[in-house]
Parts: structure tokens; C-alpha cells; sequence
């Protein structure tokens, strides 16, 4: 018993075991640490904890609780005295109600009476059946309990509060529940309260009081002189009063809210206690929603729930920072519901289409193929197709006359609507990317109150630009009806045939790109070439800020391009105009690109599928089919071009972020500007306005990063399966590897055309680049637009991730290239140096030689 402390300070339960803690003192210290109002506490450790009811105090501990509370001057103030179990206030086991908390408790002798009280609680028949229902143990293993001493709040009103719909387990909720006077009355059920019901906002962190209801306050718990607490009848005036007015309520909501995210940013869902003492807020509980229901679309509700990575992985393959996931929770929703807005279908208020697991982004495989199923007739495992990644399927099902015709009118109303919503998308592009361009340039605020409404003003356009949400997000309807059509002439060969038709033509921004690209290296060369004398053969390249030509065109490219980047996805990662040094190395091999070849092999493969489908297609279909491939092509480039500008849009944002973390880092809120992509946008804004202290901003971030260090060690399952329907489920993840016939033949998706054979060369990240070769086969985990120039030195494309519509798709299409992707695993399958065949045509990588 002497190897361990008698009693331990808030301080103290930071450097302790968490079990010796117990829970609700763990939460409730980690809300101290994160700058949230928590009254100051004691913990007595869990080592003291009798085996048996009834034991007394040992003389340690009483000498110990004497000298602790006589140091705070707590020996004559009311006191809580409340249980902190091992497994208490957790993700899995709430223990709410079931161990015993004394109020009002007040001299030495009450207090240690009330210890007493809640140690023998351990063996009460509630909590007892309450373990063996969770299968727990028997009592011969009953954890240990450790005590909360805290001084009693004062409290004119109190009440418990959710983070989220407890009832239907919306995300997008927040619901308070208030009382005057202690919150036993609230907390015991005998009385309903006040209820205050609030809407995130969908464009920023902030939330809107949607309806507040008077619930019944007949009664109300007070303290007693002598101790303990007693019930009372409500006086008149507070029984037909609201216990808080909108805006504090509002404060509050924004107060909860901020605790929940600084407990756990990735799944924010916690059952909150707090008190009023007539001036300020405080926090004196916190534990995790252990039973939050699926909120889903009926037909799913009884179906296992899958997440996926299946192209997520190809954006956004690495861990994401808080400031990220502030930004993916919302514009994910945003992307995936404007075609099915568009087409009437009446999509389910609140869903969550995105969540974060291991720090990776995971799409709500589930709601997903359910929507497109239910809006469009589109099967799931069509839908698979063009998510990539290899995924269960939900079950749909039979489609009766009236499913049909209502879809039939959805996808006419579609079909009608889109062509001048996209118009608008484009010129959403067109004013985004000026837009972007004026607050990239503009001076920024160096006050908190100036950076603070600016970072609300841009992030709020930002999240609210619906027409590039739909280019970005409803660029899939024609070329899945294209390879549908031609699968039913060509059976098998519908994606390699839409492949084929598709390459070449108008260029997207992406491509675009890439061909300006190779212009920028031909000029470099052909200015060393003059300068040097040397023969055209030699490939010297000029270097920039030595040639005024050269430097002139290279700063043209970035003012249009600038805004991008190595997975630009990610505030954390520069953008070209930062750092141009990638840009201008790989010039040396675009310089060795034969651009004539290029076309060619485009002209070709057009040429070939156009000859098959003009033998293989009725004359009567053809003119459809070549509608298809125009309409596909429109809405691939514009997936492109809206991708870019709302690329654009971050640009200045993260300007504008880095310069809110420098001023924080002025305050000593942070230690370096870069620490501001770990905190959530609504953290960001309230430590700006000054409502967390900068010693809790800096303890959020440090969590944060000791976070993101682990996430970045873990392998991330492509597909989760939920194994139960709470909100804190066991999760069993799917790895996938690449479907093989035999140790040397892997299939994928094929979105490149024809076939190609050289050197395996294995990439991780673009930035590995120089060790590409002139037509070996790049083998990369994912491809984002930062990968493009690598693409036109490659000979082929393999790729673990992706589908028919993820962007090395796209751009291979367009160049050209023989390509296949979602060949999950085909890294580890692979060495640098073997030889290879990509067929992209059938969607076969062969390993020829090792």
C-alpha cells in the first residue's frame, strides 16, 4: 500500500495508470489538460479500494485526506464525493448510474463516510449484474474503484447533454437537457427538464438553436445544511421559466461541443454533465456515447455497415490532420449528394457519408451503393466498379413497376437538369479560380479578431461551392452508361473499349497541365542549346532565374497552375508555387518526351475502337454510343476542372491558416505555425477568440501529433465491416490483395489503352521520380495530379488503388497510356528491375522476368 501515493492531483492522474484512475477522473482531467472548465479534484488511486464492502479507512489514506483537504481549505466547504472505476465512463461500458456519487458532503467525518459509500457500490446488486451482462467478470475480479473528491459547485442549473442525436444517432445534432438547481433530480429521471435541440451549421463549425422545449421541473434537488441534497418543489417562477436563454444555451452548445472534439476529434459523440453557478459553465463529467444508433436509410439498418477506401486511398492515402478532416466531414457530403439533389431524389437528412478510421478517410460504402441504387437503378457492384477497390455489396431489393418508373423519372429529370447546372459548374470554375487568385493576394489580418473572420469568410465559400460539388462529384453517369452499352456488344471488354475511345481529345486542366509541362522543358533545352552551342542531342536544360525567357514562362505556368501540388489535398502539403523545386526537376525528363509519339498512340487507339464498334454495333446504336463518349469525355474534363478550383481554394486558406498559426504561436498557443493543421476548425476559431487557454491549445496538439505518429505506423484495412450497431463498434477490417491466376498474372481495372512491357519501377511518392526511366512501367500505391508528369515518361501505369473514375484513370486515358489500376498489394507483389506487361486492354499486369 505505501508503493503508492495516497492521493494524486489533477497533475498527478495525468502521470498515473489510467486504471488506477478509473475512468470518469481520466476524462475529466484530459478536459483540464485540453484548457476546458473543470473544477480542481483529488483522486484517491484504486490501490486503496478495499476488497469487501464496509472496511474503514486505513490510517494512511485518513491521514493523507486529512492533510489534502486541509491544504485546500476544503475541510469546512461541500464537497462531491464520486466514483472513478476501472472501465467507468469508457467507449464500451458507461457505468452510468449504477456506482454511487455523494453531493454536499461536508467535514472529515462525512467525507469519509461517502468514501466508503462509493467503494461498497463495487459490490452492489446493480453494478454486479451490470458487469455480468457485459461479461465482465465474476466478483472475484471486480476492478478497482478510485474516488473523485471535488468542492460542489454551486449551482443554480445543471444538466446532461449529448454531442449527438442520442435518439437517432445523427451526427449533425447537439441536445441539452437542462434543470435548475443540482442535476440529481435530471440524472435520476425524476424530472425531464428543458430540452434545447441544435443544427451544425454545414458550411462552418458553428452550431443554430433549431427548438428549445419547457419540459417538467416540479421539483428540483438542493443542498441540505447538515448535508447531503434534498428535493424540493420548483418555485412558480422557474417551474414556468426557461433554465437557459437562447444564447446561453448557445454557449454552451459551442462549449460541449469543443469538449467532445478535444477528447476525441475523430468520433466527437460524448455524454456531457455540466453546471451553471450564475457565471460561468462548468464541466463535471464526460464519457463516450456507448449505444449511438446507425443512422441510416431503413433498408440498411439491419445490413452490416462497410467503409471504404476504395478511392479515398488514391487522394488522400496518408493520415489526416484535424484541420483536413474538419474540411473532408463536410465537403464529402457536399460532393456525393448534388446529382441526386438535382434529380428530386429525396436524400436522408444528416447522413454521414465519411468518417476517420486509423487517420485514414473511409466513404460509407453502405449509404453510398443504398443511394445510388434507390435514386438510379444502379447496382452496387456497378458502383463498386467505379469506386475501386474490391468491397462487399448491400443487399437490394426487388424492384417493382413503380420503383422503376419513379427512378426512370429521376434519371430524366437528371438528364435534363444537368446540362445547365454543369454550365453553371463551369462558370463556378472560372470565378472560383479568380476569386482564389484575388485572396491569394490580398494582405493578411495579423489580429486574431481579422483572421478569424476571414478564415470564416473563405472557409464558408469554400464548403458552399454546390455547382463544382457537382461537377466533382456527378462525373460518372455517362461512362458508366458508355461501358454498360458497350459490354452488351463486346461482352467483358466495355471498360478497355471506353478506355480506347476516350483517349486523346480536348484536354482536361489536368492534361493540360502536363502538356505545358513538356513545352517549359522543350523551351529549357532549346535555350541551353543556344547558349551552349552544344548539338540539339544533348539535353542541357537552363536553369531558372538565369534565363529571362525561361524564368517569364516558368512564372506564367504557375500563375496558372501554382495553386497545386503533391497530394493537394492536405493543407499540411505545399503548394508548387511554395515549392517549385519538383516542377523543375522533372523537366530534365519531359524533355525526353516524344510528344508526336504521344499523339499517335492517342489516334490510335481511337482509331481502333472505333473501327471495331463500327463491325460490331448496329448503325442504328452508333450515333449514341458516340454521344456517350462526348458526354463522358465533357464530364471527366470538368470532374478535372473543378478539382483544381476547389484546389485553388485552398491555396489562400492554407495561406491564411499558416498566418492564424503564427499568430497563435505569438501567444505561445503553439509552438511552431505549422501546428495549426492539427486543430479543428472550429478549435481554431475558438483559440483566436480567446475561449480555450493557450496551455489546453498546445496540450490538444501534442495529443494530436503523438496521434498522428501512430496512425502513421498502421496499416489501414481498404474495407471496414461494423460488427455492431453502437457507436463505438468492433471493426473488422478486410485487406485485399490483387486478384491473381497465377503468381504472375494480376487483374485490375483497365483504363489505359494498349499494351506496353518494360522495367518495374516501384514509386511511394512522386517525389522519387528521378528514378524513372523513359518507358518504364511506374508502379505507385496512388496518383494524384502531383504524379501527371511522371505519367508521360512512364511506358505503363500500374496502380494498387483507384477506379474507373479516379484521376490516374483520367489523365492515362487521356495520354494514352496502357494502364491498370485497383491492383491492391501488387506492390509487395512487384520489384524494382522486373520485367512487366500492362495490357490495357483486358486489365492484366503479367510478371514476365524477375
Amino acid at each position: 500500500m505505501a508503493a503508492q501515493p495516497a492521493m494524486l492531483d489533477w497533475q498527478g492522474v495525468l502521470a498515473a495508470d489510467a486504471v488506477m484512475v478509473g475512468g470518469k477522473a481520466w476524462q475529466l482531467v484530459r478536459l483540464k489538460q485540453f484548457g476546458l472548465p473543470v473544477p480542481e479534484g483529488l483522486v484517491i488511486p484504486a490501490g486503496w479500494c478495499p476488497l469487501h464492502a464496509g472496511a474503514a479507512l486505513p490510517p494512511e489514506l485518513t491521514g493523507a485526506l486529512q492533510e489534502a483537504l486541509a491544504v485546500r481549505d476544503w475541510l469546512n466547504k461541500p464537497l462531491a464525493v464520486r466514483s472513478s472505476a476501472a472501465g467507468e465512463d469508457s467507449a464500451k461500458t458507461s457505468f452510468a448510474g449504477i456506482y454511487r456519487s455523494c453531493l454536499n458532503v461536508c467535514g472529515m467525518e462525512q467525507v469519509q463516510a461517502a468514501i466508503r459509500e462509493v467503494w461498497a457500490s463495487l459490490w452492489s446488486l446493480a453494478a454486479i449484474a451490470y458487469r455480468q451482462k457485459l461479461g465482465l467478470g465474476t466478483d472475484d475480479t471486480v476492478p478497482g474503484m478510485a474516488v473523485i473528491i471535488m468542492p460542489l459547485l454551486p449551482a443554480v442549473a445543471s444538466g446532461i447533454a449529448f454531442t449527438c442525436d442520442p435518439i437517432s444517432g445523427r451526427d449533425d445534432r447537439l441536445v441539452i437537457h437542462a434543470q435548475w438547481g443540482l442535476g440529481e433530480a435530471l440524472v435520476s429521471g425524476q424530472t425531464d427538464g428543458d430540452e434545447y435541440v441544435f443544427a451544425e451549421d454545414p458550411l462552418d463549425d458553428h452550431w443554430t438553436l433549431l427548438h428549445r422545449r419547457m419540459g417538467g421541473k416540479a421539483a428540483k434537488a438542493v443542498t441540505r445544511p447538515g448535508g447531503g441534497t434534498a428535493m424540493i418543489p420548483t418555485p412558480a417562477a422557474e417551474a414556468g421559466a426557461f433554465v437557459l436563454s437562447s444564447s446561453q444555451a448557445l454557449q454552451l452548445a459551442e462549449l460541449l461541443r469543443d469538449a467532445a472534439v478535444a477528447l476525441d476529434f475523430t468520433h466527437p459523440f460524448y455524454d456531457l454533465e455540466w453546471a451553471w453557478d450564475g457565471d460561468r459553465f462548468w464541466l463535471t463529467q464526460g464519457r463516450p456515447v456507448t449505444a449511438r444508433p446507425h443512422y441510416a436509410y431503413a433498408p440498411l439498418q439491419t445490413q452490416p455497415v462497410y467503409w471504404t477506401r476504395g478511392n479515398t486511398c488514391e487522394v488522400v492515402p496518408e493520415p489526416l490532420s484535424a484541420i483536413d478532416w474538419s474540411n473532408s466531414r463536410k465537403l464529402v457530403n457536399g460532393l456525393l449528394t448534388q446529382g441526386y439533389l438535382l434529380a428530386g431524389y429525396p436524400v436522408l437528412p444528416g447522413a454521414q457519408r465519411a468518417g476517420l478510421f486509423h487517420g485514414r478517410l473511409y466513404l460509407a460504402l453502405s449509404l453510398l451503393q443504398w443511394e445510388c441504387f434507390d435514386a438510379l437503378g444502379v447496382d452496387p457492384k456497378a458502383l463498386n466498379g467505379l469506386i475501386g477497390g474490391y468491397q462487399p455489396e448491400i443487399a437490394v431489393p426487388a424492384t417493382n413497376l413503380g420503383d422503376r418508373l419513379a427512378r426512370l423519372r429521376r434519371v430524366l429529370r437528371y438528364m435534363l437538369r444537368s446540362p445547365a447546372q454543369r454550365r453553371r459548374g463551369m462558370r463556378a470554375v472560372e470565378c472560383t479560380m479568380i476569386e482564389a487568385g484575388q485572396w491569394r493576394k490580398q494582405t493578411l489580418p495579423e489580429d486574431a479578431a481579422g483572421l478569424r473572420a476571414e478564415i470564416l469568410r473563405q472557409f464558408r465559400a469554400g464548403r458552399g461551392a454546390v455547382d463544382l460539388f457537382f461537377l466533382q462529384g456527378s462525373g460518372g453517369g455517362s461512362l458508366s452508361m458508355l461501358v454498360e452499352q458497350l459490354d452488351k456488344y463486346f461482352p467483358g471488354e466495355g471498360y478497355a473499349l471506353g478506355t480506347a475511345l476516350l483517349a486523346g481529345g480536348e484536354p482536361s486542366v489536368t492534361a493540360r497541365q502536363g502538356y505545358e509541362l513538356m513545352a517549359l522543358a522543350r523551351l529549357s533545352w532549346e535555350i541551353a542549346s543556344r547558349e551552349s552551342h552544344e548539338a540539339s542531342g544533348s539535353r542541357q536544360l537552363c536553369q531558372y532565374g538565369k534565363d529571362p525567357e525561361f524564368q517569364q514562362a516558368f512564372d506564367t505556368f504557375l500563375e496558372h497552375y501554382g495553386h497545386r501540388g503533391l497530394y493537394e489535398t492536405y493543407f499540411r502539403n505545399p503548394r508548387w508555387r511554395e515549392t517549385p523545386e519538383y516542377l523543375l526537376s522533372s523537366l530534365a525528363q519531359l524533355a525526353e518526351v516524344d510528344e508526336v509519339a504521344l499523339r499517335v498512340r492517342q489516334q490510335a487507339a481511337v482509331a481502333e475502337a472505333l473501327t471495331r464498334i463500327k463491325v460490331g454495333v448496329p448503325f442504328w446504336k452508333r450515333a449514341f454510343i458516340r454521344g456517350l463518349v462526348k458526354a463522358a469525355r465533357q464530364e471527366c474534363n470538368q470532374r478535372e476542372a473543378a478539382r483544381s478550383a476547389l484546389v485553388a481554394y485552398m491555396e489562400p486558406e492554407r495561406q491564411l491558416l499558416l498566418a492564424a498559426g503564427r499568430y497563435l504561436a505569438r501567444q505561445g498557443a503553439l509552438a511552431q505555425e505549422a501546428d495549426i493543421f492539427q486543430l479543428m476548425l472550429s478549435e481554431i476559431l475558438r483559440a483566436l477568440g480567446g475561449d480555450i487557454p493557450a496551455a489546453g491549445v498546445r496540450a490538444r496538439v501534442v495529443e494530436r501529433n503523438r496521434l498522428f505518429e501512430q496512425w502513421s505506423q498502421e496499416i489501414a484495412p481498404d474495407v471496414l465491416v461494423e460488427a455492431s450497431k453502437h457507436s463505438t463498434p468492433s471493426w473488422q477490417g478486410q485487406g485485399t490483395v490483387a486478384p491473381e491466376n497465377d503468381l504472375s498474372r494480376y487483374r485490375g481495372i483497365p483504363t489505359g489503352t494498349g499494351r506496353a512491357t518494360g522495367r518495374a519501377c516501384l514509386l511511394r511518392h512522386p517525389s522519387e521520380g528521378y528514378r524513372l526511366q523513359p518507358g518504364d512501367i511506374l508502379v505507385a500505391p496512388s496518383t494524384d495530379p502531383g504524379w501527371t508528369p511522371l505519367f508521360l515518361s512512364a511506358g505503363g501505369l500500374v496502380v494498387e488503388t483507384g477506379g474507373y473514375l479516379s484521376h490516374g484513370a483520367i489523365v492515362a486515358r487521356e495520354f494514352g497510356i496502357p494502364a491498370v489500376v485497383n491492383l491492391p498489394g501488387i506492390l509487395d507483389r512487384l520489384k524494382d528491375g522486373d520485367m512487366v506487361e500492362v495490357d490495357g486492354t483486358s486489365g492484366v499486369v503479367t510478371l514476365l522476368e524477375q
